[in-house]
């Protein structure tokens, strides 16, 4: 890993002072919603004359697109009538006037053709120069207006599946008593999800009472997004001054939750509960994998000997098997900043595997018989104490989903090791084992698994690679996890080296294979 793909800030690092990252579809851009302004301003009121048809409701925002209309129609529409549904009230969160400068030309050139009809003594210059102060009046005479405006926003399905496209529409009405002449209008789309079909921005011009409709599409994922704000800046008449919101609106809510498919039976190690399960144990007892031979007790089951001693020898042996135990496992997934490495450069994150992996995991053990629970190794606290059952199952899919410290963007919290581990052992049960779900990036990483592990719950460490070796310093980046990887296992601890184009399930039988021979 080259300098590049992995994160240069501290895992605490701190956050961006009031500075809104830019979308995935640009749309922090407030200027590129001048593009194209010209002829998306100058629509046809006369054509938007319908009012859209009333929808449903989605997200506490009032759908406004008619049944019917095309997909063209949806971009951008002007609608004179009063918007579908109730409108959505807005708040300033900040609002700031600037200058364009648009006229600072037209000045220039006015006092230079002025100053040279002084000089020249030239009554046409000085004409020229007259007229030139007169458009920089017409330019000054008016302010930029302050919008007062509502939005109503709507998605066309608020549970999606992972990989779905989501179709969001906006409304926005010109609730005051002033034409907005000039105004543009960026959609605030959460920065984890990418717009994959039209902007999500519109310009145009609003009379009282008119509304604007415009449409865009974007590709569902995992976790819980919310649309709460748009980006609004208003120019007057001339273009010399714009006035630029912040906008807060009602929020609308898309909530992706992964589905609940399972990776291979996940190989465990022999620390168990009392109950009865699928890992085998050293203990003699009920089960199927053989153990050894004892001397026949008067009432030993007909099952139980070992008929061909008997016919061997004419002795008569009862066989025993080891004891199968339900095995108490924590996922642990590592969600520190420093975990948010990506694999190239328009890579995911290697934590969005590190996730996705954990959900497999607890799918594969929860369908075993085992007892699961799920961890996380962040700032923010994440637990979910091991259970097992449907309900169990539902509610950490639903965690793994929406909780705020799985997001797909780093976090800006710093994580207190010890008193982490403090913590999550307090929690452990003291049969419980540890699958942890990390791509080992440091040697704190390290440090965690280790001290898991001496403190009598055996760790599993499953580790995505996020490296490559296409240069020198990612060849020695990958280098350095490598080592680390094998000093874990010289302290005993399984590993599971996840290469990036291989499939969870065969990383597990590599591993196991290795781990038998």
């Amino acid at each position: 890993m080259s300098d590049g793909d992995r994160s240069d800030e501290p895992d605490g690092g701190d956050p961006e002072s009031g500075r809104r990252p830019e979308r995935s579809d640009g749309g922090a851009d407030l200027e590129a919603a001048a593009s194209g302004s010209d002829a998306t301003a100058s629509a046809d009121e006369s054509t938007a004359g319908e009012s859209p048809e009333s929808g449903a409701v989605s997200g506490g925002a009032a759908t406004d697109v008619a049944a019917g209309r095309s997909a063209a129609d949806e971009e951008s529409e002007i609608d004179e009538g009063s918007a579908a549904g109730e409108a959505g009230a807005t708040t300033v969160r900040e609002m700031h006037l600037v200058s364009t400068n648009h006229w600072v030309g037209v000045a220039t050139v006015s006092f230079l053709t002025a100053g040279l009809g002084v000089v020249l003594r030239s009554r046409p210059l000085f004409l020229a120069a007259v007229v030139g102060v007169g458009y920089l009046a017409y330019a000054n005479a008016t302010e930029a207006p302050e919008p007062s405006i509502s939005v109503t926003r709507s998605v066309a399905d608020p549970d999606p599946e992972p990989g779905d496209r989501v179709r969001v529409t906006v409304t926005v009405t010109n609730t005051g008593d002033e034409v907005l002449s000039d105004l543009r209008i960026v959609e605030q789309v959460p920065d984890a999800i990418a717009v994959v079909d039209g902007p999500a921005r519109t310009a145009t011009a609003l009379r009282p009472g008119a509304s604007v409709t415009f449409a865009y599409t974007v590709l569902a994922r995992r976790g819980r997004f919310t649309f709460e704000g748009i980006d609004v800046i208003a120019r007057n008449v001339s273009g010399s001054r714009e006035r630029v919101l912040d906008l807060a609106t009602a929020e609308t809510t898309i909530t992706c939750l992964p589905g609940l498919d399972a990776t291979d039976t996940v190989p465990l190690q022999g620390l168990t509960s009392p109950y009865t399960g699928r890992v085998s144990t050293d203990s003699a007892g009920e089960g199927v994998e053989f153990a050894s031979l004892r001397e026949y007790h008067h009432g030993d089951a007909l099952s139980r000997l070992d008929w061909n001693r008997y016919a061997r020898d004419g002795e008569l042996a009862t066989m025993e098997f080891r004891e199968e135990r339900m095995a108490t496992v924590v996922v642990l997934v590592e969600l520190r900043r420093a975990a948010y490495l990506q694999v190239g450069e328009d890579g995911p994150h290697v934590a969005d595997r590190s996730i996705d992996a954990t959900r497999r995991l607890f799918n594969s053990l929860i369908a075993t018989g085992d007892r699961v629970g799920v961890a996380a190794l962040a700032p923010d606290d994440v637990w979910l104490a091991p259970g097992a059952g449907p309900t169990h199952q539902a509610e950490a899919r639903r965690l793994l989903a929406t909780h705020p410290a799985l997001s797909p963007t780093p976090p800006s919290g710093r994580l207190y090791v010890p008193g982490y581990l403090k913590t999550l052992l307090s929690r452990l049960d003291d049969d419980a084992q540890i699958v942890f779900v990390s791509p080992v990036p440091d040697i704190t990483s390290a440090y965690i698994a280790r001290a898991l592990h001496v403190r009598d719950h055996p760790v599993t460490v499953v580790s995505p690679d996020p490296t490559r070796t296409d240069t020198p310093g990612r060849t020695l980046a990958a280098a350095e996890r490598s080592n680390r990887l094998a000093s874990l296992r010289r302290a005993g601890i399984r590993v599971v080296d996840w290469e990036g184009d291989e499939r969870l399930a065969e990383a597990l039988e590599r591993a196991r294979r290795r781990w038998s021979a």
